[in-house]
């Protein structure tokens, strides 16, 4: 891919139909990278300058990668409970209000698919909020209610730990999927005009709330467990369900969650800290030196742009190319795929389409049209719940007994 351009190339031919059509990336973790590297110190990672040396995002990476709109992440880490959570999350949603006063002319705030396509119109970028996690409103719906104000337009049901109300798909099994009070959390995000994202959620919890939402549902950035067999991903029967819900699974890039020998690899390195007596998550100078000593005998498994478009071409088979999107998780993760290394390189994967022989038209679905398309459904079926339903008040105790509380 390092080969500069001829005309008509699938690279140019990429840039162009990305001119016309940009990427909606459904999951960008910048703000959570901010708060962890200079506290919001937006002045020491001015993303108008090169950040390239700690950053996989900066204004003109995103430029060159062609993207039109981002949904960005206002993440918060799960062992952050109760109202530390909400207040975290609120910290995380002022940070992306703070970078979209400084960048007026790049960034503009977008709540509703007419300003998506207002943005486009203005060769602007688009700006949305995802919270990812439901810990993030405490088990409130006034809550979440609050977080729709504040502009957020996505919420992950779980991150990557159960909550008292919703499966994660990286936990042992809670409440076999949604519980009454997580029923009750779809009903209010399908009234408040809130995408329900199922990235992250243990597939019983896909199916929930796939029987529960009147909404179409998306996957921020999950990709195809027949592809690859990792339970962040999403199984075929998941797929096979958005067309008659009218959803979007935006593919993802992390090698873990897209090369099964990644997936693998891995495994094997979690066991060898685990075997001398580490936490798999450990991040300890004893632990680092274990791991790179691992990683050193036995080398990280690379994937590449080739490995992203095999899950897209199994996703697009499965669900309709009018079902799948883009969810990068770029500053969400350590490591990328050759070719997508930051946010410039979405180039990369549209020329890999268009030489697997995907036509203009399904690329212009993939990239803008089927998440600008989910957004504006959701706010359809809002305004018909809320001419006809006022705000719920239910709480967990009252829905799922006092049992669940915590």
């Amino acid at each position: 891919m390092s080969t500069p351009d001829a005309p008509g190339t699938p690279l140019e031919r990429a840039r162009e139909l990305l001119a016309e059509f940009p990427v909606v990336d459904g999951h960008n973790d910048l703000p959570w990278a901010l708060r962890e590297q200079v506290t919001y110190d937006i002045d020491a990672r001015d993303i108008a300058a090169d950040q390239s040396a700690h950053l996989h995002t900066d204004l003109a990476r995103l430029r060159a990668g062609g993207v039109g709109a981002q949904f960005w992440s206002v993440y918060v880490r799960t062992d952050l409970t109760g109202d530390a959570a909400v207040s975290a999350t609120l910290e995380q949603i002022d940070c992306v209000d703070q970078l979209l006063a400084r960048y007026p002319g790049e960034l503009r705030a977008a709540l509703t698919a007419a300003d998506m396509e207002a943005a486009r119109r203005d060769r602007l970028i688009a700006s949305l909020k995802g919270a990812e996690g439901g810990h993030s409103i405490n088990n409130s719906l006034a809550t979440l209610r609050a977080l729709y104000a504040l502009g957020v337009r996505y919420m992950t049901l779980t991150h990557n730990d159960n909550i008292a109300w919703a499966d994660s798909a990286t936990d042992e099994p809670g409440v076999g999927g949604l519980s009454e009070f997580g029923r009750a959390v779809v009903r209010e995000m399908n009234r408040e005009g809130m995408l329900v994202d199922l990235s992250h959620v243990a597939a019983t919890t896909m199916r929930a709330a796939l029987d529960e939402s009147a909404a179409p549902v998306i996957f921020s950035h999950s990709s195809a467990r027949a592809v690859c067999d990792h339970p962040r991903n999403i199984p075929d029967d998941v797929l096979e369900r958005l067309p008659g819900n009218g959803g979007v699974a935006m593919v993802t890039f992390v090698p873990k969650f897209v090369l099964q020998a990644a997936v693998d690899w891995t495994a094997a390195a979690d066991d060898n800290l685990r075997a001398h007596g580490f936490h798999h998550l450990d991040a300890s100078p004893a632990a680092m030196k274990l791991h790179r000593a691992f990683e050193e005998s036995n080398p990280r498994p690379v994937a590449t742009v080739s490995t992203v478009a095999d899950h897209l071409d199994h996703m697009r088979e499965a669900a309709g190319v009018e079902h799948i999107g883009i969810g990068g998780d770029y500053d969400g993760t350590a490591f990328t795929p050759d070719g997508l290394d930051d946010v410039s390189g979405y180039p990369n994967l549209i020329a890999e389409l268009l030489d697997r022989g995907w036509s203009r038209a399904d690329l212009a679905k993939l990239t803008w049209r089927n998440a600008v398309r989910v957004l504006g459904a959701a706010e359809d079926v809002s305004r018909d719940l809320r001419a006809r339903r006022a705000p719920s008040n239910a709480t967990l105790a009252q829905l799922d007994g006092e049992q669940r509380r915590r």
